[in-house]
């Protein structure tokens, strides 16, 4: 399931291009040769990707709060009906829900420091665009850490992002190059197909907490000798006793 983050990432990265490509078009030339020219643009991308590792620990955190007290197939039904629910609600509905809970300050705060460091000429400043750029508000990033709650822990949950942030990242480093290589109409192509992969990958965590009794993609869970729960595709055979 880990590596569910880096195929969701990786076919819906044309959507990343759409939101987020024209923050990428814009970084800043810093110096004049051109390894720090391929460098910045390594750093801006490295900056996102370590937001969303950082927003994965969130997500693992409260994840692994609830796998402690066994709710793991739980867990991965409501990341996969939470994941509908982030497809299906209105913009307009979002946007005072975040307004609710205070999150459009903390967004204007953001945009504030993303034109600040725009105007530093400096590598390490790329770098924090890339990490600010990842705290912007985002259905498809927020639809990543829905599933990112039901890893293993927050390890787990930060490798998902890290991996889900690996996807974005060749079709993002190509744009943050030349964003005139794929064109507006490839985009909006690609950017209509999200919501159906991001179905798909609700699907996906549901079939799994349903323990189904399939190997590896809907495996049951079982109490081991210990009192522990383990998915049964990862325990090991009991062997007769004679």
């Amino acid at each position: 399931m880990i590596w569910a983050g880096f195929l969701f990432g990786l076919v819906g990265s044309f959507h990343c291009v759409g939101m987020c490509g024209p923050i990428a078009m814009a970084l800043p030339f810093v110096g004049s040769s051109g390894w720090r020219y391929y460098a910045g643009r390594l750093l801006y991308n490295g900056g996102r990707i370590t937001t969303y590792a950082l927003l994965g620990a969130l997500a693992g955190a409260f994840g692994q709060s609830l796998q402690l007290a066994g709710l793991q197939q739980t867990i991965s039904i409501a990341s996969g009906v939470l994941i509908l629910l982030l497809l299906v609600l209105p913009n307009a509905l979002k946007s005072k829900t975040a307004s609710a809970i205070g999150t459009d300050k903390l967004m204007n705060w953001v945009r504030h420091k993303l034109g600040y460091y725009f105007q530093k000429n400096s590598l390490g400043s790329l770098f924090m665009v890339g990490s600010l750029n990842g705290l912007l508000p985002c259905g498809f990033v927020y639809i990543a850490l829905a599933g990112a709650i039901s890893a293993p822990g927050i390890g787990g949950a930060m490798l998902y992002m890290v991996l889900f942030g690996l996807g974005t990242f060749p079709l993002m480093f190509i744009v943050s190059l030349s964003g005139k290589l794929i064109s507006l109409k490839v985009r909006a192509g690609f950017n209509k197909a999200v919501p159906y992969i991001g179905v798909c990958l609700a699907v996906l965590f549901i079939v799994r907490g349903l323990g189904l009794g399939i190997p590896y993609l809907s495996p049951k869970v079982v109490e081991t000798e210990n009192h522990k729960t383990e998915m049964s595709c990862c325990t090991k055979p009991v062997a007769a006793k004679h």
